[in-house]
């Protein structure tokens, strides 16, 4: 098989002021959200598209008619309920709740669908159609969001961004979809860019205690920007349940090293969960160019750069450019300690998960663990990915306890460098269409055409197999084990890293050790 070592990678772009993401929360850190007790009811106040300005908005007959109006009004504590119908308004919120008094809440009223418009509203250099500036303990739940656009080079429009610091912000059950930059790029692929949600910790305060959950985010046009993003001072975040797809760029992403908060400028201390991803791809994106490395298969379902100390568990990656990826695009910095546990990412155009730099000008991924994931058919539009990318610069990482299937092409693992110092490769399981002469594992630029070959060559994957993992039905997606499948009991149980729960919840050890792969049978 013929691989130009060296050319495998891919370019990922980041322009403007909002171009990058940092993404997840500690378990820990999050914790006293579910304990947070609201001290008194509060006010209950109304907004209606048929109410007035000069009505009380103590009731659905005496409703506001802005959005903005509700913002100046409300404090902690006190809900305002949006009625159903179509609000072409930006909605600003800079006051704060607080932890005696209790969150401000913005929600749509008693199931009824109400949608925040932003069709022919102008766009700032950065702006949201709905912003939290600088601002706590606030709730943002249950809107349309749509259809807030730009053609012009550095406006950037984005349906909900938070910004500055402020702690205690929950995103939950909105639909963001139509957010969009049509401008055209610069000679240096620069100008357009768009977001579905942003925060960005810009201040030496961080963005804490954050919540993005059940949103539902599609048909995005992002240029180099990504459909869902934390970025900069964020620390303690949790991004859960939400489902991405059919943007063209990013899916997630937690970002670091961009120069946007003047101190602690990496996202950290979060987790990336439950969520499933799917259809993120930057082929047809013109911010990417049409002469880059690989066509243009560069967009990640999940995407870590620059950020730190950070789990993704439990999610659904599949039908992306790349389905996870941990990496560093600034020279001379690292992601760090980030654990991939228990997903399932499949049918991935360039590759399954990723570590690395792209290329030798960027930096280093450091003491990540990627652990008990299921990886089948990645690699499906024919430029060598494999289901595991091993690029620049990757040291002391932890690979265990995988399932890894190969596509058509047969590449295993893809390592087409040698900076790589450290890592331990080890209790995975391999399987190929063209069994072990037809597989392929390319370690620190050599190409192994056995298992055995690679084994005795590389120094790895003494305790690993290679056997079909007998899923149950992977053709219909499918990913769990049959009763007879040689990954059950077969990993390594290192309870530091494996987690509690597999893909679907259950305990993640079930028998006399943990089983490979991302599923845990009965």
């Amino acid at each position: 098989m013929s691989l130009t070592i060296g050319t495998v990678g891919h370019y990922r772009k980041k322009a403007g002021a909002l171009a990058a993401a940092a993404l997840l929360a500690a378990t820990a850190l999050l914790l006293p959200l579910g304990a947070q007790s609201v001290a008194h009811a509060g006010t209950a106040y109304y907004v209606s598209a048929t109410g007035s300005d000069s009505n009380a908005g103590t009731g659905t007959g005496s409703a506001w008619k802005t959005l903005q109006k509700a913002a100046n009004t409300a404090g902690p504590g006190d809900t305002v309920y949006v009625m159903g119908g179509t609000y072409n308004q930006k909605l600003k919120i800079s006051a704060s709740g607080s932890a005696s008094g209790g969150y401000i809440t913005f929600r749509n009223y008693a199931n009824q669908t109400a949608i925040i418009d932003g069709a022919g509203l102008s766009v700032g250099d950065s702006e949201g159609l709905v912003e939290i500036g600088n601002a706590s303990y606030v709730k943002i739940q249950g809107f349309e969001i749509r259809n807030y656009a730009s053609s012009t080079r550095d406006k950037v429009p984005m349906g909900i961004y938070v910004y500055g610091s402020g702690n205690h912000i929950e995103l939950r059950n909105n639909f963001v979809h139509d957010i969009k930059s049509t401008a055209t790029v610069r000679s240096d692929l620069s100008g357009r860019d768009a977001h579905g949600i942003a925060v960005y910790g810009t201040n030496a305060t961080a963005i804490s205690d954050l919540v993005i959950d059940g949103n539902t985010l599609t048909n995005l046009v992002l240029g180099s920007s990504e459909s869902l993003v934390v970025n900069g001072n964020v620390n303690g975040f949790a991004i859960t349940n939400n489902l991405i797809h059919d943007n063209d760029n990013i899916g997630i992403d937690a970002i670091g090293f961009e120069g946007t908060a003047p101190s602690n400028d990496q996202a950290r201390n979060g987790t990336i969960s439950g969520n499933t991803v799917y259809n993120i791809t930057s082929v047809n994106n013109p911010a990417y160019g049409k002469s880059l490395p690989n066509g243009s298969y560069a967009a990640d379902g999940i995407y870590v750069d620059g950020g730190k100390d950070i789990v993704i568990e439990r999610n659904y990656s599949y039908g992306n450019d790349i389905g996870i990826e941990m990496a560093s695009e600034h020279a001379g910095k690292s992601t760090s300690n980030i654990t991939v546990r228990s997903n399932v990412v499949y049918n991935n155009s360039y590759t399954g998960i990723a570590i690395g730099g792209y290329d030798t000008q960027r930096g280093s991924t450091t003491g990540c663990k990627i652990v008990n994931n299921t990886l089948y058919k990645n690699d499906t539009v024919g430029y060598e990915g494999g289901q595991l990318l091993v690029q620049f610069d990757t040291r002391n990482n932890v690979i265990e306890n995988n399932i890894l299937v190969a596509s058509a092409s047969g590449i295993l693992i893809q390592n087409g460098y040698t900076q790589n110092t450290g890592n331990t490769v080890d209790y995975n399981l391999y399987f190929g269409p063209g069994g072990t002469s037809g597989s392929t594992w390319i370690w620190k630029t050599v190409s192994y055409g056995s298992f055995a070959a690679y084994k005795t060559g590389s120094g790895n994957e003494a305790h690993s197999l290679f056997a079909d993992p007998l899923f149950v039905n992977a053709p219909a997606a499918n990913f769990h084990l049959g009763a007879a499948s040689p990954a059950i009991n077969a990993g390594y149980a290192d309870t530091a890293i494996i987690g509690t729960a597999d893909i679907d919840g259950d305990a993640r050890v079930s028998g006399s050790s943990v089983d490979i792969g991302a599923d845990e049978s009965a």
